[in-house]
């Protein structure tokens, strides 16, 4: 006797060797002997075994199945009745077997409800389930067409639109996405190397600002419509000239400041920061926007900024113009000590808007150290006082130090394509003159916050570490008792949330955010994460334009400063790589010469081949400085060339 029988979702023949009642064992078509569960068997038939499987399988081929399903009913039903009726006789063992083989590879039609019993699937199931296998069908072709096109080199306008997410933040149940990797494995090269040779990605900036926005702005870098400002027009009016020192390209003009003579021949130093929570109501969209965004984004040749273009005009400092702001009013002696401080929340009248590549011709340690401190310019009189009084602020902090290895900035600016990357002194007195007064603005306002028991949001620094927090704790680095990020409200929600404690503070009204406040600290996480994201992807955007600055200037063989082990700066660009297999022999600040091997600006890798050593070098970078007083102080990124 021969069983035909079900295994592992297979159908199999075996002729009977020895049978129980749970168990039989069979010698298989193959010749080898098996041990199978009487539960399996399905028919038992007599004849050749070798010819019973093919001439079910043919048979099996020829049952329609719709006609099969009309015949089941909507009952349970007996295969074997169900073969009666199907033949219009007792089925054969052969033909048993086709009919099951036929119901069991038809789950869509059939469903299985114990050995040899179906149901017919109701007609509404039925057809739902042979319209999807209709629809992955037609699926699978477009895949196969789109995977056939990228064979051949050509990108479909399917894929083009969706690539950006595709290599981003693909969704992996897509058929662009199933096609694009299918391409890929196909070609056995990674779906960013598929997407370069298929001419997807013709600027690496654009593929690295894609991704970015997709992360931190997926509706987009665009501002929805907003409700216009209501500036207070209640305020006392200054009388003072107040002038702001930025970049070039600076729109959101945070800072100015002001000198006035006292009778007593003291001066008054007047720290003015721009006030758009004077015309920002909690709650409302504006704020929500500011709680979303967090921070002005900086990136070589453009920025996404905090608030938007017609909001930061409302506010910011601007020559020319009467403009809310908070003050921070200093009283200072002869000998540039601070005696008392006062704060107002007023109008402050802006004289000018210095800008730093006009003011450091004129106003700069050669021309502070020569008779009458050079030429003179606007202004020269409180800048100069101000930058005494910024050494004497310098010193105060403990951090005074004029045989500090000079230290070098680096600004990017991007123009048709090109970049262009400069290099500047920073400690320079324009920027130990703001720099200074920021700090002394962050930390005086952080000890009256603490003092009156308004917690704000504060930079700590202790054990090399900088964080966040809403208690006041020493920022090591800056020498501070407290730091509490002030003085850039239109770029940083931080700035934004402690000028709404500073100004109840000052009106003497209930903080908008209290000891202890969840909102506060989301506020604080938040920003935290995003502000490192944010500078994260400004340094990637600043690595490719020290990459393409190579090509772009057909630099071939750089010139390095060693720093320590294989680790090297590239003279000119703010960028530090690691080079195996440096002499044992070089010392910091060592020059060497390199040839550059191979760029990939794509997967952002240069790779450099160490040729000699050409001298030494004592000028330190600002990012391998330890005090990061200044950056901390104004709160601009440390390359970007904005402030």
């Amino acid at each position: 006797m021969n069983v035909f029988y079900e295994e592992s979702g297979s159908f199999k023949v075996g002729s009977v060797v020895s049978k129980n009642d749970a168990s039989l064992q069979v010698d298989t078509q193959h010749g080898k002997r098996a041990k199978i569960k009487a539960a399996n068997v399905l028919v038992e038939f007599t004849g050749a075994l070798n010819d019973f499987l093919p001439a079910a399988e043919a048979l099996a081929a020829e049952i329609d199945l719709d006609f099969l399903w009309e015949v089941a009913g909507g009952d349970e039903f007996d295969v074997q009745v169900l073969g009666a009726e199907y033949f219009g006789h007792t089925p054969t063992a052969t033909e048993s077997a086709a009919l099951l083989m036929r119901i069991y590879g038809a789950p869509m039609y059939f469903y299985k409800k114990g050995k040899g019993r179906f149901k017919a699937a109701p007609e509404d199931a039925l057809k739902a389930a042979l319209a999807g296998v209709e629809r992955k069908k037609r699926e699978q072709a477009q895949i196969d067409e789109w995977v056939a096109a990228m064979t051949t080199g050509e990108l479909p306008d399917a894929i083009r639109t969706r690539l950006m997410e595709l290599l981003h933040r693909p969704d992996k149940n897509t058929l662009e996405y199933k096609a694009f990797d299918a391409a890929a494995r196909a070609a056995s090269v990674a779906p960013l190397r598929l997407a370069e040779r298929l001419g997807g990605i013709p600027s690496v900036p654009d593929y690295l600002m894609a991704g970015f926005l997709m992360e931190h702005f997926p509706r987009g870098p665009g501002f929805p419509a907003l409700p216009a400002p209501e500036l207070p027009d209640d305020l006392p009016r200054a009388e003072v000239a107040a002038f702001s020192i930025d970049d070039a390209a600076t729109t959101e003009i945070d800072d100015a400041l002001s000198v006035v003579t006292l009778p007593n021949g003291h001066k008054r130093v007047g720290i003015h920061i721009a006030a758009p929570t004077l015309g920002i109501a909690p709650d409302s969209p504006v704020e929500k926007l500011v709680f979303n965004r967090l921070s002005t984004v900086y990136f070589p040749g453009d920025k996404i900024t905090m608030l938007p273009d017609e909001l930061v005009q409302a506010f910011t400092l601007e020559a020319g113009r009467d403009c809310p702001a908070l003050s921070l009013y200093v009283e200072v002696d002869a000998d540039f000590q601070p005696v008392s401080f006062e704060n107002r929340v007023e109008i402050v009248p802006i004289a000018a808007n210095l800008r730093h590549d006009a003011l450091e011709a004129v106003f700069n340690e050669e021309t502070l150290a020569a008779p009458g401190f050079g030429p003179d310019y606007p202004f020269k009189t409180e800048l100069v006082w101000l930058w005494q009084f910024a050494v004497a602020l310098e010193k105060r902090r403990g951090k005074y130090d004029p045989n500090r290895p000079v230290q070098q900035d680096y600004n990017f600016a991007v123009e048709d394509g090109r970049v262009i990357i400069s290099t500047r002194r920073r400690g320079a007195p324009m920027d130990k003159l703001v720099s200074e007064l920021m700090i002394l603005a962050n930390s005086e306002w952080g000890r009256m916050l603490a003092e009156a028991g308004i917690p704000a949001l504060y930079r700590a620094q202790t054990a090399g570490k900088v964080r966040m927090t809403t208690r006041p704790e020493p920022h090591v680095g800056l020498g501070v008792a407290q730091y509490a990020w002030s003085t850039s409200p239109l770029r940083r929600a931080s700035d934004f949330v402690n000028q709404r404690q500073l100004v109840a503070m000052i009106r003497g009204e209930t903080p908008a955010f209290e000891q202890g406040s969840a909102q506060l600290f989301g506020i604080l996480r938040d920003f935290d994460a995003a502000y490192s994201a944010y500078l994260a992807f400004q340094d990637k955007m600043e690595h490719f334009w020290c990459l393409r600055w190579f090509s772009q200037e057909g630099v071939t063989e750089p010139t390095a400063t060693y720093i320590k082990e294989d680790l090297v700066r590239i003279d000119g660009l703010p960028l530090r790589l690691r080079l195996p297999g440096l002499p044992e022999q070089l010392v910091a600040g060592d020059k060497i010469r390199l040839a550059v091997v191979r760029i990939d600006e794509l997967a952002g890798e240069i790779e450099l081949r160490f040729l000699g050593k050409v001298g030494h070098d004592d000028v330190v970078p600002v990012d391998e400085v330890d005090d990061p007083s200044e950056a901390e102080a104004v709160g601009a990124p440390s390359h970007s060339g904005h402030g």
